[in-house]
């Protein structure tokens, strides 16, 4: 039996949360528009920029202006957080990621960013080997919560959805688990706290990544076979 974690990349993998807000905050100077608060922004972390830049700016996703937007964040994204990204890395994720490899583990990455946003900021922060996939929102039709990100990776790598949990720090994260039929581990250390969290009923919580990888190993033991298959 072959075990996935499927993890979300901001406010699990790194601690991008603050660089995000940072960067929304100059694309809306680029366009000339008001910035929102940052509380309005962290709101829309996990979701695809263009609902995102969307919904701040009142207008529909396929607006102009949303498309600008998109732009802009794009850019400041190689300016602004790329550089960082090394330093952002939650603590405990190496070693934990490599403990899940060595345990027999495929881990996987399903994210609200574009693809190429997330390869880049993977291999910016040295963890992209560790990953069998990587899935962007723009590789789906319908990006987090919709299930279909996380149908994608088990269907890639041939893996029953019984067979693999779900780490992410928002209720879009655990809604796709939900919807793929999947467990789910949701951190309280992300975007959400632990209460916002629970109204979408994850399978587990976990406060560090020590604790994810503590539920994971725990989970994946519980099977008949072990945690290497």
């Amino acid at each position: 039996m072959r075990h996935l974690t499927v993890f979300d990349l901001d406010g699990t993998l790194v601690d991008s949360p603050r660089a995000i807000v940072e960067t929304f905050t100059a694309a809306f100077g680029a366009l000339g528009v008001t910035a929102p608060e940052a509380a309005a922004i962290r709101a829309t972390i996990g979701l695809p920029l263009e609902r995102a830049f969307g919904g701040l700016l009142g207008v529909s996703p396929d607006d102009e202006l949303v498309t600008g937007g998109v732009r802009h964040y794009q850019r400041l994204f190689r300016e602004i957080i790329l550089p960082r990204a090394a330093e952002l890395v939650f603590p405990g994720v190496v070693e934990g990621l490599d403990e899940l490899r060595g345990l027999g583990v495929t881990s996987a990455v399903a994210t609200s960013k574009f693809h190429a946003s997330a390869d880049a900021l993977l291999r910016a922060a040295g963890l992209r080997e560790r990953f069998a996939l990587v899935v962007g929102a723009d590789e789906v039709a319908r990006p987090k919560p919709h299930p279909d990100s996380g149908e994608l990776v088990l269907r890639t790598l041939g893996v029953a959805a019984g067979d693999a949990v779900v780490v992410g720090d928002t209720v879009h994260d655990i809604h796709m688990a939900h919807g793929a039929g999947m467990r789910s581990v949701a951190v309280t250390y992300g975007v959400q706290s632990r209460d916002e969290l629970a109204a979408a009923a994850p399978t587990w919580f976990a406060g560090s990544f020590g604790e994810v990888v503590s539920q994971l190993t725990t989970a994946f033991r519980a099977t008949p076979e072990g945690v290497a298959g």
